[in-house]
């Protein structure tokens, strides 16, 4: 099972819309499996989505996983998604202390043609 290249790029416009994105990346279990790996695995969430913006400084992070995860749409996606949004200073900080957004930063897929 392919992901779903299309949607993908509707969610990023929709996000986009919203808060300009310096970086999107997509993780997950989905992405792990279109990559290639063995079914024998703990699987983690289907999707994680890290998205990057200078906006959300001042934005409640609830507020900004909140309205990011309303923007998915998990029926065309096949999943729900575990919503990351940073500015670019607290993605520094995460990308080194998280694993789920290190293995979206090493393993995962880049959402946007050229990460700004």
């Amino acid at each position: 099972m392919g992901l779903n290249d299309r949607e993908l790029e509707r969610y990023v416009a929709r996000v986009n819309d919203r808060w300009p994105v310096q970086r999107a990346l997509l993780g997950g279990a989905r992405v792990a499996d279109a990559k290639g790996a063995g079914p024998q695995r703990e699987r983690g969430p289907e999707y994680v989505v890290v998205i990057v913006s200078d906006h959300f400084d001042g934005v409640p992070w609830l507020e900004r996983v909140y309205v990011a995860g309303m923007l998915w749409d998990a029926y065309e996606m096949g999943a729900a998604a575990d919503m990351h949004c940073y500015t670019s200073a607290e993605f520094e900080r995460k990308r080194d202390s998280l694993p789920v957004v290190r293995w979206a930063v090493e393993h995962g897929v880049e959402l946007l043609a050229e990460p700004a």
